[in-house]
């Protein structure tokens, strides 16, 4: 999607949660032990848009809200590939950033390897829980050029895995803008522009569509999967809830 488009969009969508009057302000973490989440993201969820090595070595850039909002109930582990990483010595045993994860999100990923796809699949079908959120036109605003690493993917990829689970995503951009309030297993689930996905192979998982087409949660061997079409709830802090609840709520859902 063009930034141009993108920009306006957001302007737009910043008009519409300002006359909604939605606020956010996360919580700090608790003192209780939190599972470990594998976390993929094209979106500047763990480290801010505008952090440089320095400042993020040195301990000087505070984390985004979106971290702070998920560190309430897990221990984030930032992921940049899915697949087994060969060892560097011989007789060494590779590394699998997915081996000792039972929860994992990808959220607007940059895009999955051929082997980050076999991975994933057979991580799920093993036991793994995934949330995996795919928007094929996201609405917030980031001031970077296009072409630079740190932009987010506007319009995500949708990787083949999900194909094989029987399931499609699709985009209507005659929809009018505007925060359109869902839910999924009993979470709030607000949404701004979002994808539709449809069932496309029965046999391939037991899925279910929840938040009027926008989001499904699927049966995937031992592992249960939730896809959500749309990542605005992961880029407005005004949709997250009081103290982000209604993000956590999302994530628990997906999760617990």
């Amino acid at each position: 999607m063009p930034r141009r488009r993108n920009s306006c969009i957001a302007l737009r969508v910043g008009a519409v949660l300002a006359l909604a009057g939605c606020s956010a302000a996360p919580t700090p973490p608790v003192d209780e032990p939190r599972p470990a989440l594998g976390l993929m993201s094209s979106l500047p969820l763990f480290w801010p848009v505008d952090a440089d090595i320095a400042d993020i070595a040195s301990g000087r850039s505070s984390p985004p809200w979106q971290r702070r909002v998920i560190e309430t109930g897990y221990v984030p582990v930032p992921l940049d590939t899915l697949t087994p990483i060969p060892a560097l010595s011989p007789g060494a045993a590779d590394t699998d950033p997915l081996a000792n994860l039972d929860r994992l999100a990808v959220v607007q990923p940059r895009g999955l390897s051929p082997a980050d796809n076999v991975a994933l699949d057979a991580w799920v079908r093993d036991g793994g829980r995934l949330l995996l959120v795919l928007d094929p036109a996201l609405t917030g605003d980031y001031d970077l050029p296009l072409g630079d690493p740190r932009r987010p993917v506007e319009s995500a990829l949708i990787p083949p895995v999900v194909e094989r689970w029987g399931l499609a995503v699709s985009f209507d951009e005659g929809q009018s803008l505007a925060v359109v309030d869902a839910s999924l297993g009993g979470a709030a689930l607000p949404l701004v522009l979002p994808g539709r996905i449809a069932v496309t192979d029965p046999a391939a998982a037991d899925c279910t569509l929840m938040a009027a087409g926008a989001a499904a949660t699927c049966r995937v061997g031992e592992g249960e999967v939730t896809l959500i079409a749309d990542a605005a709830l992961f880029e407005h802090p005004e949709l997250a809830g009081e103290n982000g609840q209604t993000l956590g709520g999302l994530l628990a859902a997906a999760f617990e």
